[in-house]
């Protein structure tokens, strides 16, 4: 059983999963906003045919580089290049939605006129039957400052003579025509998903900031392994009443018992072997057997061969 996890351990796993979840989230809500930017811009732009829209582009951008931070935060190898290469992303994404949120919006502004749409003053053409786009032309009549003019226009197609100058071929302000629409309220839903999109790549800009910010900071984190929460378990301790001392396991093994010797006087040993030089007719292992009155046990460790003064003592056992 392990031992409980310290409790000054226990914030540096809350504050991992903490900031992973932070980064998350940011993550995701960018990639839901890019997908909704890029959804918006392909709508502007396939609105019409002759108006360009490039809010669409950091929608391409900010998904992939989103989408490679959502992997990032969820695999443990190769977890920092994938973060780099995301917030390499998101910050090119960002670039592009600020530039695009320009774009679109001075487009929105100063280059659609939606009065004459709202006020019922412009002309939609349509082609007649048994004629494709792009393959039949027709020449209309306007007139601005009491002059009149001819204008040569594309089969399904909305202009407005009101924002076409006569005078001048190549003044063009305002866009006075707008082809590929099915009718002049395209050109007032077009003028309304603009501006959406230039909103939408504005919060793309602060968002994509800081998830940047938040991606940067945890990719230098070190996610917390188990050994570093959990400490290795202490030794266990064994207490042993009948010798009043602590053991520890596994210190010593414990197939080797020390054989237990009697005390007995230097003389008596003596003695024996004075016996056995003068009688050499007496067995030697008899004469030890009796002397000694003990057997030797087969754990006991080996003599040594060399002999002991008096005053000499054995070296301590080993285990």
């Amino acid at each position: 059983k392990h031992a409980p996890v310290p409790t000054s351990l226990e914030p540096v796993a809350e504050q991992y999963s903490k900031r992973r979840r932070t980064a998350l989230w940011c993550t995701v809500v960018l990639l839901m906003l890019s997908i909704v930017v890029l959804v918006i811009g392909l709508l502007s732009a396939t609105r019409t045919g002759n108006v360009a829209v490039a809010g669409y582009y950091p929608g391409i951008i900010l998904s992939f580089g989103t989408f490679l931070g959502i992997v990032g935060l969820n695999v443990v190898e190769n977890r920092r290049p994938m973060l780099v290469a995301s917030i390499i992303f998101v910050s090119l994404g960002v670039i592009s939605c600020f530039f695009c949120a320009i774009v679109d919006g001075i487009i929105a502004a100063e280059f659609i006129d939606r009065r004459p749409l709202m006020e019922g003053r412009c002309e939609f053409y349509a082609s007649g039957s048994g004629y494709a786009y792009d393959n039949y032309y027709t020449e209309v009549t306007c007139q601005s400052f009491n002059e009149q003019c001819k204008l040569k226009v594309k089969s399904n197609t909305c202009y407005c003579c009101d924002l076409h100058s006569c005078e001048s071929t190549d003044y063009h302000a305002h866009y006075f025509e707008f082809t590929g629409v099915g009718s002049c309220w395209d050109v007032v839903h077009l003028h309304r998903l603009l501006w959406s999109n230039v909103v939408l790549n504005v919060l793309g800009v602060f968002l994509g900031i800081v998830t940047a910010a938040i991606l940067g900071a945890f990719k230098d984190m070190v996610r917390p392994s188990l050994t570093q929460i959990i400490p290795a378990p202490p030794p266990h301790i064994l207490y042993n009443p009948t010798q009043h001392m602590l053991t520890y396991a596994s210190f010593c093994p414990s197939g080797q018992a020390l054989p237990a010797y009697p005390n007995y006087p230097m003389p008596m040993q003596s003695q024996p072997q004075a016996q056995s030089s003068t009688n050499p007719s007496v067995p030697s292992q008899s004469t030890s057997q009796d002397s000694s009155g003990y057997m030797l046990t087969p754990n006991a460790p080996s003599l040594y061969g060399h002999s002991l003064g008096s005053f000499e003592k054995p070296p301590p056992y080993a285990c």
